[in-house]
């Protein structure tokens, strides 16, 4: 394959919005700040980094990484965009950090997601080692502060810390539901102004679920002896939960007994947390790198190719395996147990996207076959990449006793291979919907960048609207559907019911999680996330998040007002 002049490859496929955010976070700088780099000589320097992995033909795996992600068909998590071809070039996006009770364990781990959050990554935590509020403390003779006054710690020195100089640090928090600080805990983000740089979800155990559907109580015990300090009632723990998620998106909930059932390594820890978005649960130090599939680059003539569909995952799982090997990890630790298990998490975008080319409504069984499909398409084919592998390059070392041994798989070389992640500002960069969400809307407001405004127009609207000569100020929610008939079906608009049956869909086919928002209207009420919260456990789901429209001061995605229309924020307007 001749690989084209470049960069200049890709900027007549690259939307305005997406060279925006190549320009501000992704293209190399000087020292003085100036762009050093343009678009296809970023994909250009990544493909390099990342087939330098290869013992053999190199050039050729350039070739073919370097096609994948110039025709943004495929691209992997941001801090391998970022970084690869850096010196120290840490690459992976995802890492979970272990916090003991201690302040030696706590304030080390806060050293260790400093320097996870400057080279690029995020962290997920679990508190509930921790010992409660008010507990004695023997050392000193006072009384423990307990998990939410450090959750407060870490949360500032995360917004001190830039990740790379380009955005400041993701994380998680996650809290045992038996934990004796779990009230202060589901509160403690309903204040606009506290914990802005956690996602917060509660550990949810088998014991309470079945409380829950009882009407009986739990114990609260003490984290470190398990012993049972008092009982309190599952409704009420369950109410709290609703009724600050509806107020300010947090906390999401996150079913820990199923994802250990789920742990392919179970011989080398417990899983207790996840990272940010909560997609990629992990063992202690461990770390992940992701990458996604731009469905709607694998529709046209009114069909799948799933022959370049099948191409595609077999060299995405090999690009994610090389970077664990190119990666300069922070900390010696994360190093060690990822290169045991070497976990990838290969997923989707464009999804919408793509139900939107086959004239599927997302609020339909038709859809959420068709994601069932093409997950499950993605995830044996990962398998059978991963186990190609591992002929190739040997199984990860805690092969034995994992549970793909156990269940009769052939040996493989990752851990897991797939994952739904959210896709952010990659998503952005391909041009597609991100990850498995409906589109939000038509036209709509993208609040990224440090506070920069992104206008973006949906590509089949946009094509609405040069067919009819409309420009898009003009044409409201009600003249798109009637333009795109059924199947148009924007996230306020998807029941909750549905988008709790379409994360379900592709989590029977990830090893791993998914990353989804059930996006609710204005109007949705604390019972309709209830609803959500029970479904999702019911169904299989590993965990899940809810977010209300204004929940929140500022949010991601926005409707556009005449005044954004009137600052010329989109050529298209």
């Amino acid at each position: 394959m001749k690989i084209p002049q470049l960069g200049n490859v890709l900027a007549p496929r690259l939307t305005k919005n997406a060279l925006t955010v190549l320009e501000k976070r992704y293209l190399w700088k000087d020292a003085a700040g100036r762009t050093t780099e343009l678009p296809g000589q970023l994909f250009e320097r990544v493909a390099r980094a990342i087939s330098a992995a290869e013992k053999r033909d190199k050039q050729v795996w350039f070739e073919r990484f370097y096609e994948m992600m110039a025709a943004r068909r495929f691209l992997p998590n941001t801090p391998t965009l970022m970084n690869a071809g850096k010196a120290k070039g840490q690459l992976s996006a995802c890492f979970v950090l272990p916090i003991g009770d201690s302040l030696d364990s706590i304030f080390d781990s806060l050293k260790y997601a400093a320097k996870i959050h400057q080279s690029g990554g995020g962290t997920g935590f679990s508190f509930s080692d921790l010992r409660g509020k008010g507990s004695e403390v023997k050392t000193t003779h006072g009384v423990a502060s307990g998990p939410v006054s450090f959750i407060k710690i870490y949360d500032v020195a995360t917004e001190t810390v830039k990740q790379g100089g380009a955005r400041r640090g993701a994380n998680m928090a996650i809290l045992r539901v038996d934990h004796p600080d779990i009230l202060e805990f589901i509160d403690s983000k309903r204040s606009k102004d506290a914990i802005l740089n956690f996602n917060i979800s509660v550990g949810m155990t088998a014991e309470f679920m079945e409380a829950l559907e009882s009407g009986g109580k739990i114990w609260l015990r003490d984290p470190k002896t398990r012993k049972e300090l008092r009982e309190i009632s599952a409704n009420e723990v369950f109410y709290r939960m609703t009724q600050a998620a509806w107020e300010c998106g947090d906390p999401g909930m996150v079913f820990l007994d199923r994802i250990n059932m789920f742990n392919p390594t179970p011989m080398a820890g417990e899983i207790e947390s996840t990272n940010p978005c909560g997609e990629q649960p992990l063992l202690p130090f461990e770390s992940c790198n992701l990458g996604s599939l731009n469905l709607g680059e694998y529709f046209s003539l009114r069909q799948i190719h799933w022959s370049l569909l099948r191409s595609d995952i077999q060299y995405a799982v090999r690009f994610l395996d090389n970077v664990i090997d190119q990666n300069q990890f922070p900390i010696s630790e994360s190093k060690k147990i990822t290169l045991k298990n070497r976990k990838i998490g290969l997923g989707v975008m464009g999804f919408a996207d793509l139900l939107l080319m086959m004239g599927l409504p997302y609020d339909s069984d038709e859809a959420r076959k068709q994601g069932e499909q093409l997950m499950s398409f993605i995830d044996r084919e990962a398998k059978h990449a991963s186990a190609e592998l591992a002929r190739e390059r040997g199984p990860f070392p805690n092969w034995k006793g994992s549970l793909w041994e156990r269940l009769g798989y052939r040996p493989m070389r990752n851990a897991t291979v797939s994952t739904v992640a959210p896709t952010g500002t990659i998503s952005i960069i391909a041009g597609a919907s991100s990850g498995i969400e409906p589109l939000f809307s038509g036209v709509f407001v993208r609040n990224v960048l440090s506070g920069q405004k992104l206008i973006e127009v949906h590509p089949a609207v946009e094509k609405i609207f040069k067919d009819k000569g409309i420009k898009p100020r003009e044409l409201n929610e009600d003249a798109i559907a009637e333009a795109l008939g059924p199947a148009w079906s924007p996230a306020q608009r998807v029941s909750v019911e549905a988008h709790v049956k379409m994360q379900a869909a592709f989590q029977r086919h990830s090893d791993s999680a998914v990353s989804k928002t059930i996006n609710l209207p204005e109007s949705a009420t604390a019972k309709d996330i209830g609803r959500a919260y029970k479904l999702a456990y019911s169904l299989g789901c590993k965990g899940i998040t809810v977010y209300r429209d204004k929940s929140r001061p500022t949010q991601v995605l926005d409707q556009v007002t005449e005044e954004d229309l009137a600052e010329n924020l989109c050529p298209s307007c």
